[in-house]
């Protein structure tokens, strides 16, 4: 059955820094030092961005003394990538449907 795609987390993923977060934290877990290193973003910055992230459910935090760590959750991705995969494969059998004009 076709399900339509969340789009809330389109729109969180739709952010260029929160798409290059994702992509990081899908090579590695990280902590907010690691992430401003690695993006150039300013602290706070990343804080909302990450903050985001986590409420769309997307990552999850790890504490580590005084570090906070972030990972992937990967089954929110994995759902998302069957929801196009959906999309895609009705797109490829509604080609050939026209609806005529009144």
């Amino acid at each position: 059955m076709l399900t339509s795609v969340d789009p809330d987390v389109i729109r969180v993923l739709g952010d260029p820094l929160r798409l290059r977060i994702v992509t990081l934290l899908a090579r590695e877990t990280l902590c907010t030092t690691h992430l401003v290193e690695e993006t150039g973003a300013k602290q706070t910055n990343l804080s909302n961005h990450m903050k985001v992230l986590r409420e769309a459910g997307i990552v999850e935090t790890e504490p580590c003394g005084r570090f906070t760590y972030y990972k992937l959750k990967p089954e929110v991705l994995a759902g998302l990538s069957e929801q196009f995969a959906e999309l895609a494969a009705s797109a490829r059998t509604a080609s050939e449907n026209k609806r005529a004009c009144p």
